[in-house]
């Protein structure tokens, strides 16, 4: 048994403890307060001084995907496969690198899970690939392994898809469509349809009826269509998160908006409807026209609203510095509350794994950060990372 004994104690969803404990046993906490008894025995954190938090969670990584340390102009990754525009039936899975040092560099900072999957990619001498349908990414935790499977979490599995510039502008230059926001839009509508029209022929097959040619790619998107699997559809643009709001309720999809960078300007829509965010990169240079109206007050005009938001890096080895990204927005008027639910159980939410992990509570893995002071403060450094109940990160004493 471990015992975290003598720090300030962020349950997340039952409060701040000032001097709380919190007990670990067999991967899994146990116990949390501020009275709670140390069982004889027990190793003994001391982290009088010190935050405590549930280990952080960024629902939008390429962590052990990007063949990191990257070489440019265009880098060696494995996080977009560019032969395509559909390419729904690759898998994250099949990309994914344990020993890549992204893993390592989020661990140091207090991350103990990510979602990580298919994205664009960064090209800084020419447009930023990405495909209409990516294929799908999955939960990881970032402990220490060596094979893919110790990692990533069983059926986690979510689907990648892509609206705005990167979607539309490199199939242009192969002379390949999409070629316009228009057909963007009418690509993935169409295969929307032509996976539904598979997922029922799959069904009337199952009584009795003829099977249809297999299909790889319509394969893959038939728990979509079912609303069997969430999808993340990456826009930044307010326009092309109206088109992803129109084709996801045409189609009846469980959806998260990925990236909503101009979100602020169509805030009330995303309360009315309840759509869940993930935004990031808060800090962004404008490389590419669609994400010149990033601001970083977007998620404290979020959070006025009521928008149910969680916080990303976007990228592999900056989710380290998502904590001091999300405390330069805080600069803007986002709270600190709101600032940890979003990397906390917030994402936890949008990844399924609520029940797991984002907030410390008995029964939950243990997956925790003990931080020196406020996470989100440049001043403060993560001291220690749990993840089920194994400590995979100490930080030296200076």
């Amino acid at each position: 048994m471990i015992a975290i004994t003598g720090g300030k104690v962020f349950t997340v969803t039952q409060g701040v403890l000032e001097q709380g404990t919190v007990l670990v046993e067999n991967g899994k906490i146990t116990a949390v307060g501020e009275h709670v008894a140390v069982p004889e025995g027990a190793q003994v954190y001391d982290a009088a001084g010190k935050w405590v938090t549930p280990g952080l969670i960024d629902a939008h990584t390429h962590i052990a995907m990007n063949n990191e340390p990257l070489s440019y102009p265009c880098p060696s990754t494995d996080a977009c496969e560019m032969s395509d525009p559909i390419m729904a039936h690759v898998r994250a899975v099949d990309s994914i690198d344990p020993f890549d040092m992204s893993v390592g560099k989020a661990r140091e900072a207090g991350f103990t899970t990510c979602f990580t999957g298919p994205g664009s990619v960064t090209n800084i001498m020419g447009p930023h690939p990405a495909n209409v349908i990516g294929g799908t990414g999955v939960s990881i935790k970032l402990k220490t392994a060596n094979r893919m499977e110790q990692m990533a979490v069983p059926g986690s599995q979510q689907m990648k898809m892509a609206l705005g510039e990167d979607a539309k502008r490199y199939w242009s230059m192969k002379n390949k469509g999409p070629m316009t926001r228009m057909a963007v839009g009418a690509l993935l509508r169409e295969t929307l349809y032509r996976a539904r029209n598979y997922a029922d022929a799959l069904e009337k097959a199952r009584q009795g009826g003829k099977a249809p040619k297999p299909d790889f790619k319509l394969d893959a998107l038939v728990p979509v269509v079912r609303g069997e699997m969430k999808v993340r559809i990456h826009c930044h643009r307010a326009d092309d998160i109206f088109t992803a709001i129109r084709i996801a309720e045409e189609y009846q999809l469980d959806y998260v908006i990925d990236h909503c960078t101009e979100g602020y300007k169509l805030a009330d829509v995303l309360r009315e409807k309840q759509i869940p965010c993930v935004v990031g990169p808060l800090l962004i240079p404008p490389h590419k026209s669609e994400v010149w109206g990033c601001r970083q007050d977007n998620p404290a005009i979020l959070e006025r609203a009521g928008v149910d938001f969680s916080l990303s890096g976007d990228g592999s080895s900056s989710t380290q510095w998502l904590p001091f990204q999300i405390g330069y927005c805080m600069g803007f008027g986002l709270s600190f509350e709101a600032a940890l639910q979003g990397v906390t159980i917030r994402p936890a939410r949008v990844l399924g794994l609520e029940h797991r992990v984002g907030s410390l509570e008995p029964g939950k893995d243990a997956d925790i950060a003990v931080f020196t002071g406020d996470p989100f403060s440049n001043l403060s450094l993560c001291a220690a990372t749990m993840i089920d109940g194994v400590w995979e990160y100490q930080r030296e004493a200076n």
